[in-house]
């Protein structure tokens, strides 16, 4: 029995370090942008915008027939809590936590750029690109934890512009507007993997479809996934 409290007690000091982490990036049609995910208690996913807006939390759901996931997430049915009346107007009625992970939010006496949006999710931080930073990515996620997010400044190719360059160790490039015209702005390689996708010479029923790659594929320990 003392083995056994020991071992819960363990477990409960050591998952709060493990229990929040980007998981996710997903991209509409492979070229847009949609949402970072972080995974908080064990797969439950918090869908956040590079704007530091969440958008919905809850659990994927894997279909019976092949590996496909609905693109929804299942309703979290746990206890889910608001921020009260005392609460800086910038984040008054706001989630403050889902189950065991909580919320914090930028206040109205930091930069105006940051006013409103998540600070924190659990024990990961984040923070943004400031009023000073090129207009392509002001006010974007720069931080999640440790890693550094870049994106393509305002003077890049218009395929690709405002668009993201690197998560973490992860360099992200796309085709530009020198590429055929169902290319550009798609993703072109992730890291060491590269993406390719049928052009507008190809079969009218393949253009624009993928390929070579994968729609849900893990690089770098994050999982992309393309829609």
């Amino acid at each position: 029995m003392r083995k056994f409290f020991i071992a819960v007690t363990l477990l409960l000091l050591i998952s709060p370090a493990f229990s929040q982490k980007l998981s996710q990036v997903t991209f509409s049609g492979g070229m847009n942008f949609s949402y970072f995910s972080f995974l908080a208690d064990p797969g439950i996913l918090m869908r956040v915008t590079d704007e530091g807006k969440l958008l919905e939390w809850g659990t994927e759901l894997l279909s019976d027939r092949g590996n496909y996931y609905d693109p929804k997430l299942q309703p979290y049915l746990g206890r889910i809590e608001y921020y009260g009346q005392e609460a800086d107007s910038a984040f008054r009625g706001r989630i403050r936590s889902i189950g065991t992970c909580t919320f914090t939010y930028y206040g109205h006496l930091d930069e105006t750029t940051k006013v409103g949006k998540l600070k924190s999710i659990g024990t990961l931080l984040l923070d943004y690109y400031s009023n000073f930073d090129n207009a392509a990515y002001k006010g974007k996620l720069r931080f999640i934890g440790s890693s550094v997010l870049e994106y393509y400044s305002s003077v890049d190719d218009e395929a690709y512009r405002g668009k993201l360059k690197t998560i973490g160790n992860n360099s992200i490039t796309w085709y530009s507007t020198f590429d055929d015209k169902l290319l550009k702005g798609k993703l072109k390689r992730i890291g060491s993997v590269p993406f390719e996708w049928y052009s507008s010479f190809d079969k009218t029923e393949l253009r624009g479809a993928l390929k070579s790659g994968l729609y849900r594929q893990t690089i770098g320990g994050i999982t992309y996934i393309l829609r």
